[in-house]
């Protein structure tokens, strides 16, 4: 029977037999643990040159030795001729050290197993009975699909006292729940608490352990309850208590997200902080409606702007001149003041405006009208935040329309 055991070798020696493909592949697996690998081949292949040049790794350019086995923590005999590979766990076993044979694992006393790593946690996978390297391969590559998306509570367990806990700040994406990034779902699941916007994916907070604590700091347009200093404090404040804290926004952290003065009062303070970027609504929201923001031959740049205020006139004069897709965040409030602005740099009249509400979720509607009819369409349609404005000929619904041909 195989026993699964986890084995610190973290700054203790090992031996590695052989320079082949095997040995240098094991050997990789041996420095990414830690161990000070000692390797003893006449000859390297390139993936096992490019090893030796670590700081944790030594090369005796030579035939291996039975008295290289001695004063090691571990024995990786992979040369290739099993006698050799054979003597060399013998003599390990007569040390009491544990030893791989790569050409016959009968010959060791311990299994190499195939791991995948995920949330501070490694998942490894052995061979009961006869090796079956590929099977054991396989089985690890669907375990790593799984603990990827899966719902999982990886909160940590063991605490200890004077832990520093640590803040990650999460794009969640532009709203629907699977657009949220992988290593942000992983961070959700590592969560003692999360400090949430109201936008992004929020319906993922329903699949949280009922005992993760939820801290509501949305704001609304022209409604800002909680301050953003209140906001930083709270971060601070809970990872000082050793806590992982993941702060949850809509989009992108860095964009139009505050996430840089977040970033800021963590590490003011000295906690540790991560970022997790995401899908930003400004890039998603249009694609989501079918408007792809350059088109060869339409416009090869684009300007993105928050409408909370009056747009620079950099912007305006490029989206004016159609040199530029201009497109607008939390602009829904003052869409007639930006139209004005535009008219009066000389937008035509006819440039296409489309405006996406509640972009890649079930709620999502695009409104589209020209720049001087946008205001009153919007108006009677009800158009309402969270919305994002695109104006330029990238917005004309004919635009992708397949072409009709003559004949």
């Amino acid at each position: 029977m195989t026993t699964l055991l986890g084995v610190d070798l973290v700054g203790r020696p090992v031996l590695v037999a052989g320079g082949g493909p095997v040995a240098a592949t094991k050997a990789a697996a041996l420095v990414a643990d830690g161990a000070l690998v000692h390797v003893v081949t006449p000859i390297v292949c390139e993936a096992m040159l490019d090893l030796v040049d670590e700081v944790s790794v030594t090369w005796s350019q030579r035939e291996v030795a039975l008295a290289d086995v001695d004063g090691t923590w571990f024995v990786v005999a992979a040369t290739g001729d099993l006698s050799v590979d054979r003597s060399l766990c013998e003599r390990a076993t007569v040390s009491r050290i544990f030893s791989v044979c790569a050409g016959a694992s009968e010959h060791g006393t311990a299994r190499n197993a195939a791991v995948t790593d995920h949330a501070g946690v490694r998942v490894g996978v052995v061979s009961v009975g006869r090796p079956d390297p590929a099977r054991v391969v396989s089985v690890r590559n669907a375990l790593a699909v799984h603990l990827e998306g899966a719902d999982l509570d990886l909160r940590a367990r063991r605490t200890h006292p004077g832990r520093a806990g640590r803040v990650i700040l999460v794009g969640g994406g532009p709203g629907a729940t699977d657009l949220i990034t992988v290593r942000g779902r992983r961070a959700l699941a590592e969560a003692d608490v999360v400090v949430t916007d109201r936008l992004g994916p929020v319906e993922l907070l329903r699949t949280l352990p009922i005992n993760v604590e939820i801290i509501d700091v949305g704001k609304s347009p022209g409604h800002h309850p909680i301050p953003q200093s209140e906001i930083n404090r709270i971060l601070v404040e809970q990872a000082q208590r050793g806590r992982t804290v993941v702060r949850l926004k809509g989009g992108d952290p860095f964009v139009y997200g505050r996430g840089g003065e977040e970033v800021i009062a963590c590490r003011e303070a000295g906690i540790a902080v991560e970022v997790v970027p995401g899908v930003s609504s400004a890039l998603s929201a249009p694609g989501a409606a079918g408007i792809p923001l350059t088109h060869r031959g339409t416009v090869g740049a684009v300007h993105i702007v928050h409408g909370h205020e009056p747009i620079n006139t950099h912007a305006l004069s490029a989206a004016a001149t159609e040199t530029a897709t201009l497109v607008v965040l939390m602009g829904v409030r003052l869409l007639a003041d930006h139209v004005r602005d535009l008219v009066a740099h000389d937008a035509p009249d006819d440039l296409p405006v489309a405006i996406i509400e509640d972009a890649t979720t079930a709620r999502q509607r695009v409104t589209t009208a020209t720049l001087g009819e946008i205001v009153g369409v919007a108006l009677d349609a009800g158009v309402r935040a969270p919305a994002v404005i695109v104006v330029g000929r990238v917005a004309d619904p004919a635009l992708l329309a397949p072409s009709r041909q003559a004949g």
